[in-house]
């Protein structure tokens, strides 16, 4: 590729400007990135891009264009690149959401636009460029959406795109997709926001200075839920119907082992709790975290 642009230098979208420039993927990497804290991050950092000031005939020449903002700008974003998209351009994005963010496209994106939707499995809860590495994407997955009317050549070059970015490429859906990330992601984070807002309820009702005596718990459950609140917002919203039946497995399996609980049912409850534990050495089975204890933490 001849040139990259980047829509939105954040944790994302830093990471693929250093992963492009080191594994020199594109000869021209430029950035758009509207907010001045990250644009003075950007300039300190030097990272290996040209800052873009508006959308211009630089939008043209891209032969890729990846969206690596919150998808409550997609629709904005969209209107002010329309008129200098073509053909040659491939448009995607790393959304977590995919259902409403297609629908979007569909609706606002100039016909004659080649656009195939795309989400990296990676990230953290902290954000902005300072905090991109370009080892952000190795080995993780890169779930790449095929619909009806994707176009296979498109496609082809996207996933050729992300395995030279470090990425392990699949390929589904939108449908699949929000069911899947509703349960292994979306719930989760939901989950963590909830259990630290019943921490700080709890506080203020029993007036104990609880936050101080965090155990591992509540302390590995802060760090999700000190995740960008616009982008979860975003996320919650995009997928709220999955999301909504995700919740109501989640509090009826809570109320069953509130049931074994209180009712003191021990084969039933040892049973769930053994039964957690082959997910997470499934999970270390797949290389997707280390089997050190405390996540490997020193």
């Amino acid at each position: 590729m001849q040139n990259i642009l980047v829509i939105g230098c954040g944790l994302l979208g830093s990471s693929l400007v250093r992963k492009i420039h080191k594994k020199k993927i594109a000869k021209n990497i430029y950035v758009f990135e509207k907010s001045k804290k990250y644009l003075s991050q950007i300039k300190k950092l030097k990272l290996p891009c040209k800052i873009i000031r508006k959308f211009d005939q630089t939008v043209s020449k891209c032969d890729l264009i990846i969206l690596c903002t919150p998808m409550s700008e997609y629709k904005n974003i969209i209107h002010r690149l329309n008129r200098n998209l073509s053909l040659e351009n491939l448009v995607t994005d790393v959304g977590s959401s995919k259902i409403e963010s297609q629908k979007i496209i569909k609706k606002f994106l100039t016909k004659k636009t080649n656009w195939v939707s795309g989400h990296p499995i990676a990230g953290s809860e902290v954000s902005g460029p300072s905090n991109g590495l370009d080892s952000m994407f190795n080995n993780k997955w890169c779930v790449l959406i095929k619909e009806k009317d994707t176009k296979i050549k498109q496609l082809n070059k996207l996933k050729r795109f992300w395995t030279k970015i470090g990425s392990k490429v699949v390929i589904m859906n939108s449908e699949k997709h929000d069911k899947i990330f509703s349960i292994t992601s979306h719930l989760p984070h939901l989950v963590a926001y909830n259990l630290v807002k019943s921490a700080q309820d709890f506080e203020k009702k029993q007036k104990f200075d609880l936050i101080k005596y965090s155990a591992g718990g509540l302390r590995d459950f802060s760090r999700i839920a000190a995740s960008n609140e616009i982008m979860w917002r975003d996320i919650f919203f995009n997928n709220r119907n999955n999301i909504s039946r995700a919740i109501d497995l989640f509090i009826k399996n809570l109320l069953d082992f509130k049931s074994d609980i209180m009712k003191k049912k021990e084969k039933r409850l040892i049973n769930k709790l053994i039964n957690s534990k082959k997910v997470r050495s499934k999970i270390i089975q797949l290389k997707q975290d280390t089997s050190k204890p405390d996540f490997g933490r020193n």
